[in-house]
């Protein structure tokens, strides 16, 4: 098992140091059994903007389970409706070694759908 997450840690810095060098914001997603998250960074001042996940409570109070698809296209409206309201459309998604198949699949077209590019 500590095989596979070394290996998509050795991925995910790999992507975010490609990312650095483009200057955008970055959305980064994490994703756990239970939950999904997603934060909106900005690398040069190292902070993060905005965050969005399936612990908050107007997202739980919608949701039956953290852990699936329909959560994950829940955060990633939620996600791209803080970053408008912050005047930020242009972003670099961040897929954190994940492959870009079921939850972070469905929370990155969530948030083109919503109107981040990327």
């Amino acid at each position: 098992m500590r095989k596979f997450k070394n290996k998509r840690l050795r991925k995910a810095s790999q992507t975010r140091i490609r990312i650095a060098s483009q200057g955008k914001l970055r959305l980064s997603v994490h994703r756990t059994n239970q939950h999904i998250y997603a934060q909106l960074i900005d690398d040069e001042k190292m902070q993060t903007i905005t965050s969005a996940s399936t612990l908050e409570n107007e997202v739980k109070n919608s949701i039956n389970q953290g852990g699936n698809s329909t959560a994950a296209t829940i955060v990633g409206k939620r996600i791209a409706e803080k970053a408008i309201q912050l005047g930020v459309e242009h972003i670099a998604f961040d897929r954190s070694g994940y492959r870009f198949h079921g939850r972070v699949k469905a929370l990155a077209e969530s948030a083109r759908e919503n109107g981040l590019k990327f």
